[in-house]
């Protein structure tokens, strides 16, 4: 039986309010400060009323660097989008995760459709970052340069990163099921001196080579000086690629990790956010932001602590796996899995939970759909009782999805429900473990994130959909785009549509005490499972095929049913859409783009949508099969051939 929309589902008990790591910050802040909040929304309205002091009550909650001194909190004297932080205070993320360690507590279990189980402890993950970070400054690495990563989600990328973060260089990755032109066209922005890659990886029962990649990488992008091979298949390499164990044996020699000490605003790392037009954006975002930033996520909204377990399935190009290496900054243990979460099945990661003790686990929403779908009950198969929270992302979650958790997975559990974007690296709308849980919604704004919906005209609206906006900047927005020296690509993705304040690109309800609702993207962006991807980038490897003349792709989501990605093809004359072409289609997204990109169906139409300048027409198609009036959804003055709409006012879905 399905449940309404708005059914509680989850009350935290009075004890378990009161041991949460929000109740101790909010004690903290009555014991050092004199501030009192009656709940959650007073504190919040003080977070964002009371902004500096908000973050710079962090900065010493957190401890993120006690002996330092800044000039300010924060300045936003140049605007909005120029907004620097702490100016003068020096930190590093690397050395913040290693600040508390206990050298024989497990760090990191991993697992892996290809790998046995490994464990390693914070000792053990600190000697191996050591090495790999003297290992790069002997390659010539220096602060500001940048090294990037083509591997899973292993260990060894993880420890990569570390290294890379320690000595102020500039990390960047990409997971290896992405295409060698996709990877390319993201790392070639940016420069890189070193890569570190794998020459292949299973993905659900299957193996996929990858030297030849990892080649044309290598040749496609003139400043790779250094190839780092983690071997999976093979024992044998190309003579010009070192073997990540002889780099790692080779500089391990009991030294400590070179930190090196940057600025709060210092680049920390690359993430790639595409739009429709033009390369991926290269999102340039900080030490001190990233760190102020995740500390927020992971203590206070998380609710971790040093003795949780945390999973989350993500892969190495999606920004939850850089989520889930700051889960090392509660100094407790997380858990990684290389492989598909349905292979062998789909109870694969829910047994990790009883395999690993894990406490905190995570995954996507289309996921969880999924296993209700397909009707499993994890509670049947593992013990889960060491299950607290359950967090889910990458896509609106349904009133059904919710009660799934509920009834199939643990009826104790906490239900948090995410959202936010590649863009900050974090949430903006999500958990809070002091809250009620309510089917189908998330639980309310988070922590000194100015959030609110708001109509073509700028209007606050309560109990609308509307634009999601944030008001104020935070810490972890990205510091600039690579390769856009005059902030214009910065500019028209965030601020071209309200002055003074960031367009997320989300379309949001909110209800009165804060409670809302994703509607998905507003614009044209592709994302599937929280991996955003440029509608330009499916359409080179869709039109790159002989009998594909045009075509357009759009990504719907609803708040009560799965996202749903269909390609419309227009064919060149004697060609049919055929279950050979649909596979021609299919292949060529898969090898170029990602497998997760790959449509749900596909049509033909004559033409495509185009506006006056001939751009391809792609929000208002995404709107009006989102069921958006035609007369609200659609400029007719704006486009060269309006007639193409007949069609998509009829169009009916294959599976509806």
């Amino acid at each position: 039986m399905s449940v309404q929309e708005g059914t509680l589902l989850h009350t935290p008990t009075k004890e378990a309010i009161e041991q949460t790591n929000l109740s101790d910050y909010m004690n903290w802040l009555t014991k050092q400060h004199g501030l009192s909040f009656a709940n959650y929304h007073e504190l919040h309205n003080w977070s964002v009323t009371e902004h500096e002091a908000f973050w710079e009550s962090l900065w010493h909650y957190f401890e993120v660097n006690p002996g330092a001194t800044y000039q300010h909190v924060m300045d936003s004297s140049e605007g909005f989008m120029h907004t620097t932080w702490f100016q003068g205070a020096t930190v590093n993320y690397t050395e913040y995760i290693f600040r508390n360690m206990n050298p024989e507590h497990v760090a990191v279990k991993a697992y892996g459709e290809k790998r046995h189980k490994e464990e390693i402890v914070w000792g053990e993950l600190y000697a191996r970052v050591s090495a790999v970070a003297n290992g790069l400054k002997a390659l010539g690495v220096e602060r500001g340069d940048r090294v990037v990563s083509y591997m899973p989600n292993i260990p060894e990328a993880m420890v990569a990163m570390l290294a890379t973060a320690s000595i102020g260089a500039i990390w960047s990755s990409c997971s290896p099921d992405f295409g060698a032109r996709t990877v390319v066209d993201r790392f070639i922005q940016i420069e890189p001196k070193v890569i570190f890659a794998v020459d292949g990886y299973q993905y659900n029962g299957k193996k996929y080579d990858r030297i030849d990649v990892v080649k044309e990488i290598k040749t496609s992008i003139p400043s790779l000086e250094h190839v780092i091979v983690v071997p999976v298949f093979q024992d044998a390499l190309p003579a010009e690629f070192n073997l990540w164990s002889t780099f790692l044996s080779n500089y391990r020699d009991g030294s400590p990790i070179p930190y090196e000490s940057v600025g709060f605003d210092d680049p920390l790392w690359i993430l790639y956010s595409s739009g429709t037009t033009g390369p991926p954006k290269a999102i340039v975002q900080g030490h001190g932001g990233i760190i102020l930033e995740h500390m927020k996520s992971m203590v206070l909204h998380k609710d971790l602590k040093s003795e949780d377990v945390m999973f989350w399935y993500t892969s190495t190009g999606w920004m939850m796996w850089n989520m889930v290496v700051s889960g090392l900054m509660m100094n407790g243990t997380v858990v990684l899995y290389d492989g598909s979460p349905a292979y062998p099945d789909a109870n694969v990661t829910f047994k990790l939970i009883e395999e690993a003790g894990i406490t905190s686990y995570g995954t996507s929403a289309p996921f969880i759909m999924a296993c209700r779908a397909n009707g499993m009950q994890p509670k049947d198969i593992a013990d889960l009782s060491t299950l607290k929270a359950f967090s889910s992302t990458g896509a609106t979650l349904p009133p059904e999805g919710s009660q799934w958790v509920y009834e199939a997975v643990n009826d104790k559990v906490w239900l948090n429900s995410v959202s936010g974007g590649t863009d900050i690296c974090s949430a903006i709308v999500g958990g809070i473990p002091t809250q009620p849980v309510y089917a189908g919604e998330i639980q309310g704004r988070v922590l000194g994130v100015d959030a609110d919906a708001w109509d073509e005209e700028g209007n606050s609206l309560v109990d609308e959909v509307g634009e999601l906006v944030i008001k104020k900047p935070t810490p972890s927005m990205p510091l600039y785009f690579w390769n856009d020296p005059n902030n214009e690509r910065y500019y028209e993705s965030y601020f071209n549509e309200y002055k003074g304040v960031w367009r997320h690109g989300d379309l949001i309800k909110f209800k009165e005490d804060g409670r809302c609702q994703i509607y998905g993207r507003s614009d044209s962006t592709i994302n599937r499972g929280g991996v955003r991807m440029g509608s330009s980038e499916i359409y080179r490897a869709v039109e790159s095929l002989e009998a594909i003349k045009d075509s357009l792709i759009v990504d719907i989501s609803h708040p009560t049913r799965e996202p749903y990605m269909p390609l419309f093809v227009v064919l060149e004359d004697g060609f049919v859409l055929s279950e050979e072409l649909k596979t021609e289609i299919i292949t060529s997204i898969r090898q170029n783009v990602s497998p997760r990109h790959v449509p749900n169906d596909m049509y033909v139409i004559e033409e495509v949508p185009r506006t006056l300048n001939g751009k391809k027409v792609e929000v208002p198609v995404k709107k009006l099969l989102m069921g958006v009036e035609y007369e609200q959804a659609v400029n007719e003055g704006s486009l060269q051939n309006p007639q193409t709409f007949n069609y998509f006012k009829q169009f009916h879905r294959h599976d509806a």
